[in-house]
């Protein structure tokens, strides 16, 4: 199948040779874009390198990608970096960060990952402009300190969805599921890659064919069998 797949063009580098893999080809799609703000950036970073947190999450390959490259190599003998998912840990591996990888792909798993260790730990989040209470209400509860660093935007592109030459289109996160200007789907297979974006969509009325695990991979897999392939 021809799946159009909505995320950050940052982020779909490895796409398309992620869908060969199962009999798909991939195209992707932006209904946001990135802006990095260097100087919340350079802050977390200054305060990691210093040696002030007793981990760190990162909960994208966004902020891998672009501020792990600046962080001491030697950081983690300082504090523990935590990467969400695999993809986000090959590129903090590519970038000479070692990190650990949550069990699941779902940032609500981080504080039960890290058990009691928690406890009066203080947690960097280098992440996006965008709200996620639960995980901070999470740590603190936990007895842990979380240390926000939203150190980039998305911003809408304004760019229309064009599902005309595809099969099915497969939204990454709820964000890109709310902020994509959707055209008549009709006919088209509709793919939710966690259970957080699905919600998303049933909230807005529109029913995902398929649910995936929060990866890629086991999103296509989930296709797969959905298909009987």
């Amino acid at each position: 199948m021809r799946i159009i797949i909505t995320r950050l063009a940052e982020k779909g580098v490895r796409d398309n040779s992620v869908c060969e893999k199962y009999g798909h080809t991939a195209k992707i799609f932006s209904p946001l874009k990135a802006e990095l703000n260097p100087s919340l950036a350079q802050s977390f970073v200054l305060s990691a390198n210093d040696g002030e947190f007793d981990a760190i999450f990162f909960t994208s390959a966004y902020p891998a990608q672009k501020i792990s490259p600046l962080l001491d190599k030697n950081i983690t003998k300082k504090c523990r970096v935590i990467a969400i998912g695999p993809q986000t840990e090959k590129i903090l591996h590519e970038n000479g960060i070692a990190a650990e990888v949550l069990d699941s792909f779902y940032s609500k798993d981080f504080v039960p990952y890290l058990g009691d260790w928690i406890e009066n730990k203080k947690i960097a989040l280098p992440r996006a402009d965008v709200p996620n209470k639960p995980l901070i209400n999470a740590i603190e509860d936990a007895g842990g300190m979380a240390f926000e660093y939203r150190c980039y935007k998305l911003v809408p592109t304004g760019d229309v969805l064009d599902v005309s030459d595809s099969d099915a289109v497969m939204f990454t996160s709820a964000n890109s599921f709310k902020q994509a200007k959707l055209p008549d789907l009709s006919g088209k297979v509709l793919i939710a890659i966690g259970e957080i974006t699905a919600e998303a969509m049933k909230d807005a009325g529109v029913s995902p064919d398929v649910v995936g695990d929060g990866s890629l991979e086991g999103t296509l897999k989930e296709l797969n069998k959905f298909l009987k392939i």
